[in-house]
């Protein structure tokens, strides 16, 4: 096997520019969810095809996962960013031109794409760390994409409230633009070593990997648990702060959405820990953190208690990244050839139990209100401290 060419350490410079780049790249999924409203009968989408809007940048988002971030394994990485970045500025350009349902429709799947670039570059900054480092690294890294989720709600609906719709397509495509700039200048190069491996055998070898790689499949779990429990409170909290018991607009549901941010502070803390050796632990911790989020949220429903909702959405954001990062590291430490692929799985299926989330919560609000919402999150965390039990990792170093 040939020996990977050597990778110069990044400085703390470099690291910060991934963290920035992984958060404003990942929060182009987000854009449009607070929008529909808006862009729905601006370009003729009927209200009863509004939420396909979403689920086509998702959608496209899951076939990014596997069919781009798969490639990381054999494409050099920093091309294969910039060239994902190139693409999704296209795509954002497109979608604040378009006119149309079908064209609206056909850039949010492309945006979702080429937004997975930020699937490369978590990776990316884990084979330029030292092992020591690693789940420090990570964590800042995800530090940063998770603060650009939780940002890129309010940022587009206060932009959309003053400028339109439109705007907030154009702002985030010349953030692209400039981010591509700087990535190309400040981003090493890593070539794979990948023995002549074809996209083909890339896209071959997925089931194998999951089937036959137990830690990745067990930190899916956890990890797939708790995201679908953060997408339940973030689908449905809009419509609790929306209704009576609260009654804000549109503007307070953006600045709350801001609370959930302070949750990003968590994942630099959650790396230390992992390269502290404490990942079980912290796994039960994390859900703990997500099963009492949810407990406080019925508290402050029945004291009407804002303060304490957004404390809980601190809380729940915190331990879903927690459990986030210390995954990550956990399986960035199996084998650096397939990390690439490994980092697909992983996320592919997150995501695909994030959606699931989000598609109950919405049904589980308008049918039985937000207990019935809380009741199911914080069952969630139960469910896979359960399954940490039976793999006999509670509390264990």
């Amino acid at each position: 096997m040939n020996m990977p060419p050597p990778v110069p350490t990044p400085s703390g410079l470099v690291i910060r520019l991934i963290a920035c780049a992984a958060g404003m790249v990942v929060a182009n999924i987000y854009y449009a969810q607070p929008l529909i409203a808006l862009i729905g009968p601006d370009i003729g989408l009927p209200p009863a095809w509004q939420g396909s809007v979403v689920m086509l940048t998702q959608l496209g988002y899951g076939c990014g996962m596997i069919g781009l971030v798969s490639l990381a394994d054999i494409v050099e990485n920093r091309r294969l960013v910039l060239v994902s970045l190139g693409c999704l500025c296209v795509a954002l350009l497109g979608s604040a031109l378009s006119s149309s349902a079908v064209m609206f429709l056909a850039m949010a799947f492309v945006v979702g794409i080429f937004a997975t670039a930020t699937q490369v570059l978590v990776p990316l900054a884990s084979h330029l760390s030292a092992e020591r480092d690693r789940g420090r690294v990570v964590g800042t890294v995800m530090g940063g994409l998770i603060g650009g989720i939780m940002l890129a709600r309010p940022f587009a609906s206060i932009l959309a409230a003053h400028a339109g719709w439109h705007a907030v397509f154009v702002a985030s495509c010349g953030m692209m633009l400039v981010l591509m700039v700087a990535l190309g200048r400040k981003l090493p190069r890593r070539q794979p070593v990948h023995d002549g491996l074809t996209y083909g055998h890339i896209l071959g070898s997925l089931g194998g990997l999951l089937a036959h790689t137990p830690l990745l499949r067990l930190r899916a779990f956890y990890q797939g648990a708790a995201f679908a429990a953060f997408n339940m409170f973030w689908t449905a909290v809009p419509l609790l702060l929306a209704g009576p018991s609260f009654g804000l607009g549109q503007i307070g549901i953006a600045l709350f959405a801001l609370a959930g941010a302070g949750g990003a502070l968590a994942a630099p803390v959650a790396g230390r820990l992992a390269d502290r050796g404490l990942t079980d632990r912290a796994t039960t911790g994390a859900m703990l953190m997500i099963a009492g989020a949810f407990a406080m949220t019925g508290l402050a429903l029945a004291w009407r208690s804002l303060v304490l909702l957004a404390l809980a959405a601190i809380v729940l954001d915190a331990g879903v990244q927690t459990n986030q990062v210390i995954s990550m590291r956990a399986i960035y430490m199996l084998r650096p050839e397939v990390r690439g692929r490994l980092n697909a799985l992983f996320m592919t299926i997150v995501f695909l139990s994030g959606a699931a989330g989000s598609v109950s919560a919405a049904a589980l609000f308008h049918g039985s209100g937000w207990s019935a919402v809380a009741l199911a999150g914080a069952g969630l965390a139960a469910m896979a401290l359960v399954r940490q039990v039976i793999a006999g990792e509670t509390f264990r170093r």
